[in-house]
């Protein structure tokens, strides 16, 4: 069985872009943060930070106590995309990238001689060599090369940071055994206790189990692929469709009040409006959600005409504000998301008898100017107390794109509508 994919994860990848802009930050422990704020948590740790037990979720608090000497910094999503861009085209000029997965992860097929083992190595070593040659020395990647995507991901992770694994058939299925069921993509929390109740332990018991026993667990035909991937064989991807558009964001302390929450909730709207269009979707459905300090959430949804009509999504919001009195609650909000569902795409749409011709040419000149100008350079003003709030963040499948979710300000910004009640 030939070696058909090469891996590359980007280690500590936002810590390491901070470490390759900052001299100083070098050989330090660092923390990422979406916010600076001891009630968030860090979001990417320097490997000198998870020598003291500091990793992505660690409570920004807890990292400096579990690490005195950390340098806590405030993340910049668009620096990383930049950097992004940059190291896909390094690795491009090495051997072709099939796939960009997240901001850090990407995968290459392998064909002809890139197939023998000793090859393959060499060119992993070459994408090393070329990232540091016209990127930079300090992001680092580990690579995985197998017969499949699937092994090549889990061969990543089992060398980090700078790590070079091979996963030959040959060496199926003993090389994973070491490893915990959490280990192998696709397996999370809720999988994991399916597992268990079905007698799968650990990852021998998963290599040895059949093909009827996993179809079983996981419901359906993913079983057999997963059975499949692990014995190294290629597996179809299941063809996707994007299901919704959303944002969401934990609110600084600043923002934890209802009239503020509610301007981010009018941000994020606008945001995702934009994101939407530029999609070439229209949306069926919106839903807002506010978690509170105390545990409780508010959510609520409207379904819709399905539309792209900024204005559609904010008169929605503010009908679900006013009948579900989210801020008669005594408790402190401090995170809101907005979620555009229901999407169809925007050619097959059946046109409303009730739809104002007007919206459409108003939307598009709005995203013109803001993307000639900078974002917010026109808004709604349901978003005047947030303009500074809820920047763009990176998802983990999901790369921003610059133009539509960058967030650019420049002055002379101009409103267009009164703010929520």
């Amino acid at each position: 069985m030939p070696l058909r994919a090469l891996y590359v994860d980007f280690n500590s990848y936002f810590a390491s872009c901070e470490q390759h802009d900052r001299p100083e930050l070098r050989g330090r422990p660092v923390g990422v943060l979406p916010m600076m704020a001891d009630t968030t948590c860090c979001i990417a740790a320097s490997y000198p930070a998870k020598a003291y037990g500091v990793k992505t979720g660690t409570m920004a608090a807890e990292a400096k106590r579990l690490c005195p000497e950390i340098v806590l910094v405030e993340a910049r999503p668009a620096r990383y995309v930049e950097l992004h861009h940059q190291l896909v085209a390094a690795v491009d000029t090495c051997v072709p990238v099939e796939r960009v997965n997240s901001v850090d992860e990407m995968n290459c097929s392998l064909s002809g001689s890139h197939q023998q083992r000793a090859v393959a190595e060499g060119l992993a070593r070459e994408i090393k060599r070329a990232i540091a040659r016209t990127v930079s020395e300090h992001l680092r990647c580990s690579i995985g090369i197998a017969p499949n995507e699937f092994l090549a991901k889990t061969a990543c992770d089992m060398q980090k940071p700078d790590g070079l694994t091979v996963i030959e058939a040959r060496d199926l299925p003993h090389k994973l055994h070491a490893l915990e069921l959490r280990d192998l993509c696709g397996i999370g929390a809720n999988m994991e206790q399916r597992l268990l109740a079905g007698g799968i332990r650990t990852v021998a018991h998963l290599c040895a189990a059949d093909v009827h026993t996993l179809r079983t667990v996981w419901g359906g035909v993913e079983g057999e692929r997963f059975h499949a991937r692990l014995r190294g064989e290629l597996t179809p991807r299941p063809p996707t469709q994007r299901a919704s558009i959303g944002h969401s964001h934990v609110l600084a302390p600043s923002l934890r009040t209802h009239d503020r929450a509610a301007a981010v909730l009018h941000r994020l709207t606008q945001k995702a409006a934009m994101r939407l269009r530029d999609y070439g979707y229209l949306a069926g459905a919106l839903s807002l959600s506010i978690k509170y300090r105390n545990g409780q959430r508010w959510e609520a949804q409207q379904r819709l005409d399905p539309t792209n009509a900024t204005r559609t999504f904010l008169a929605a919001i503010r009908a679900l504000w006013t009948a579900g009195e989210p801020w008669k609650r005594r408790a402190q909000p401090v995170a809101v998301g907005v979620t555009l569902g229901g999407l169809v795409d925007k050619r097959f749409r059946s046109l409303s008898l009730f739809a104002e011709p007007s919206q459409e040419q108003l939307d598009a000149a709005v995203d013109s100017i803001n993307l000639r100008y900078g974002k917010n350079s026109v808004y709604f003003g349901g978003a005047h107390l947030a303009l500074h709030a809820a920047p763009m963040r990176i998802a983990f499948n999901h790369v921003p794109d610059l133009k539509t979710e960058g967030d650019e300000r420049r002055p002379g910004r101009k409103t267009l509508a009164k703010p929520l009640p």
